[in-house]
């Protein structure tokens, strides 16, 4: 009696299939990775530009509580920080690119400004 051996049919992929599946992940991670980078910098902008506008209008109300008049200085952040709901340390919050921002004189335009301005895209500018 011929007996033959018993064939075991393992299931799983071959090289091909996982090697064409790699290839598609690599080419959606490749689109996604400058959406995704675009995105982080688009919301920097915007959320620059918020906190800017209301440090003006912070500065704006202080001066005309204090009767301050054109050409006077403000102290930034003491003298605007009771105009500010403040974040969970205490203070105004930054620019979330690492830029630093600046009050000029009241009456002065732009009244305020951040340090990365213009130099990134797009940019902080109120």
């Amino acid at each position: 009696m011929k007996t033959t051996p018993a064939k075991h049919h393992l299931g799983g992929f071959t090289l091909l299939e996982i090697m064409l599946v790699c290839a598609v992940i690599g080419i959606l991670v490749a689109i996604a990775i400058p959406n995704f980078m675009s995105a982080r910098t688009s919301s920097q902008a915007n959320a620059c530009i918020n906190n800017l506008r209301q440090i003006d209008s912070a500065a704006a109300q202080f001066a005309i509580e204090k009767g301050k008049s054109v050409g006077s200085t403000i102290n930034y952040p003491s003298d605007l920080t009771p105009y500010f709901r403040l974040n969970a340390s205490s203070s105004i919050p930054p620019c979330p690119a690492g830029g630093n921002y600046t009050v000029g004189p009241v009456g002065s335009d732009p009244q305020v400004s951040c340090s990365v301005g213009k130099t990134v895209s797009p940019p902080h500018v109120y």
